[in-house]
């Protein structure tokens, strides 16, 4: 099971989730810089000021095998217009959370969102053979708890005081699922929206 969260990539369409690397750095910035998105106070995204950081934290839990980073990329352009992950890994239970998702503010609304979940889910069910795939966001972001909830996925509850966050505000998270059982139909639901945007 030690090899279970191996390097991958994932394509449909137009858009290619490869590994982060080190270099993407300058893409990443490029990308947040497009509606300036580490302002948002209710997650993380990285600025020129913790791009190492955030960098450093993503290669670290995949050289764990706790997690595996992404970037997002825009075939068409070659363009790298946001990134995810699969994290907090564990292989002996055959489970894992999809996270840390972000998109350039004008790739935003495009199906984007729905296309990354596809090929993310579509792996972790059908080639690691998981048993269920959580989704974690902060309470007040209620864009990605939205979201979260239009993909398929179930509430199981908040984590009331989860986290202390950079500012030293207690987070409130909510945690979401998807079990393997319920894949089908997530998956017949989210081909329908990826055939409405094309």
């Amino acid at each position: 099971m030690s090899t279970w969260l191996e390097e991958v990539e994932l394509t449909d369409g137009n858009i290619k989730l490869v590994s982060l690397k080190a270099s993407h750095k300058k893409a990443l910035l490029a990308a947040a810089s497009d509606g300036e998105l580490w302002n948002l106070w209710y997650t993380w995204v990285p600025s020129e000021k913790d791009i190492d950081s955030f960098i450093e934290i993503a290669l670290s839990q995949k050289a764990n095998k706790m997690a595996l980073p992404f970037v997002v990329i825009d075939i068409k352009s070659n363009t790298v217009i946001g990134t995810t992950r699969f994290l907090n890994a564990d292989a002996q239970n055959r489970r894992l959370e999809i996270g840390s998702t972000w998109y350039a503010k004008s790739w935003q609304r495009t199906g984007i969102n729905t296309i990354c979940k596809y090929l993310l889910l579509r792996h972790a069910f059908e080639k690691l053979n998981c048993i269920a795939v959580e989704f974690r966001t902060n309470w007040f972001n209620y864009k990605s708890r939205n979201a979260i909830l239009r993909i398929g996925a179930k509430q199981d509850g908040v984590l009331r005081s989860h986290r202390i966050d950079a500012n030293g505000i207690l987070r409130d998270t909510v945690v979401f699922s998807i079990l393997n059982m319920e894949w089908p139909v997530v998956e017949k639901s989210l081909k329908y929206e990826m055939d409405r945007f094309n």
